[in-house]
């Protein structure tokens, strides 16, 4: 396809979802599942300007017309970093999450990335134990990192080239 969509059928998830590079239609979405995410959220204007970054790995995950979620990845020699991944609350735990991950993943490692970080608020054990079945693992911590609530990130790295 084209425009860099592809269907991910997994019979744990409760309906069809194609991941596809995001768009300018789907950005108030995207803003509507971050506030529902986190506590200190990306702004409209910071996913307008991925949205418009070239070397940025924008993703999201739809369902017919929604938009379940997004990943926001990219490379830098051969290392990638996973800078946001948020699904819709509703859709948490059906793999939706896995199915961006795994496509941003990918995308790394067919870029010719061997390495992607990220950082995760301590206490996300889903998203946690996510990253961690993907091949994440803790190499450092980053001391209050997260403002509100104030929390440590831990940051993970998982190899893209096994």
């Amino acid at each position: 396809m084209g425009d860099g969509a592809r269907t991910v059928v997994d019979d744990r998830m409760t309906a069809q979802v194609v991941i596809r590079f995001a768009q300018g239609d789907d950005l108030a979405r995207v803003v509507e599942i971050e506030r529902a995410s986190f506590a200190d959220p990306w702004t409209l204007t910071a996913f307008r300007s991925a949205l418009e970054e070239e070397r940025l790995n924008f993703l999201v995950a739809t369902s017919g017309d929604a938009v379940l979620g997004y990943a926001v990845s990219w490379c830098v020699v051969d290392e990638a970093e996973l800078a946001n991944l948020g699904v819709v609350p509703a859709m948490r735990g059906q793999h939706v999450g896995a199915a961006l991950l795994d496509r941003a993943m990918g995308d790394a490692r067919i870029a010719g990335c061997t390495i992607m970080h990220l950082e995760v608020r301590e206490s996300n054990t889903a998203a946690r134990a996510l990253y961690e079945s993907r091949g994440f693992g803790m190499v450092g911590r980053r001391r209050r990192y997260y403002r509100h609530p104030v929390e440590d990130a831990l940051i993970l790295r998982a190899r893209l080239d096994r």
